[in-house]
């Protein structure tokens, strides 16, 4: 299994790193890939791609949430660091937009999302989007995009059905993640994926957040894509070991891991 998104660099995971590594190949975990957030964890994300056993990806970008006045300093630093180190990136990520604790930074927020798409056409890199109480307004970004060769995914995917058809239909290069929500009772993603083209879906942990369901309300950690790909097959109606082929062969075909 590819667990497509995962904090593994957060500060959560220091006292155990170690173990925490073990437990994931105990769990068939064979590569995770690092979504940065902002300035401060970029460092850390590198030490742990150097420390650990798994092979671990780097992706590149400033989250939404950590969007500010400063912006144009963030994206300065991001970008010397492109440039320099592009050929060690799998993505650029975690971009995208968050309405949902404040709406001040929206206009930043969509101007520093714009520079990281034009990054990731640049460098020809998938996208990694987080987005939180902003589909529409996400929609609306991406419009200028549509005929470009921007692909990606929409990590942990929390849209309406309309949503999802909408991506489908108007940005074919883009995949849905998938992770524990979809372990919880009301959360409507058991229907959900049974829409979605199966050759779209990957699965993800967002570790430290969003332990999936027997985990609920603990630290969540790349051993607990189980529990979710578990999930995944019985909405699916296919076997554990076909959700961990397909969604590794989807994983293969966005981010290129053979290159």
């Amino acid at each position: 299994m590819i667990d497509t998104h995962c904090h593994l660099y957060d500060a959560s995971f220091q006292e155990d790193f170690y173990e925490v590594i073990a437990r994931a190949k105990a769990n068939g975990v064979e590569k995770i890939l690092l979504p940065n957030i902002d300035q401060t964890s970029w460092k850390p994300l590198k030490e742990v791609v150097n420390n650990s056993s798994i092979p671990c990806y780097t992706m590149l970008g400033l989250h939404p949430c950590y969007v500010r006045e400063n912006y144009e300093q963030d994206l300065s630093f991001f970008r010397q660091e492109l440039v320099t180190g592009h050929e060690e990136l799998t993505a650029i990520g975690e971009i995208g937009l968050d309405l949902y604790w404040d709406k001040t930074y929206l206009s930043e927020q969509k101007t520093v999302l714009r520079r990281q798409l034009d990054w990731a056409l640049e460098f020809k890199l998938p996208v990694a989007l987080h987005v939180r109480e902003a589909f529409e307004e996400i929609f609306g970004v991406l419009t200028d995009y549509k005929t470009s060769s921007l692909k990606g995914v929409f990590h942990c995917f929390s849209g309406s059905e309309a949503q999802a058809n909408y991506i489908i239909k108007h940005h074919p290069s883009f995949f849905f993640g998938i992770g524990g929500v979809i372990t919880y009772s009301k959360s409507g993603l058991c229907d959900l994926v049974q829409m979605l083209p199966r050759d779209r879906i990957l699965l993800e942990t967002d570790a430290p957040y969003l332990a999936p369901s027997p985990h609920r309300g603990k630290r969540n950690e790349p051993a607990f894509l189980t529990p979710v790909a578990q999930k995944l097959g019985s909405a699916l109606n296919i076997s554990f070991h076909e959700v961990c082929q397909l969604t590794t062969a989807n994983a293969q075909q966005l981010f290129n891991f053979n290159i």
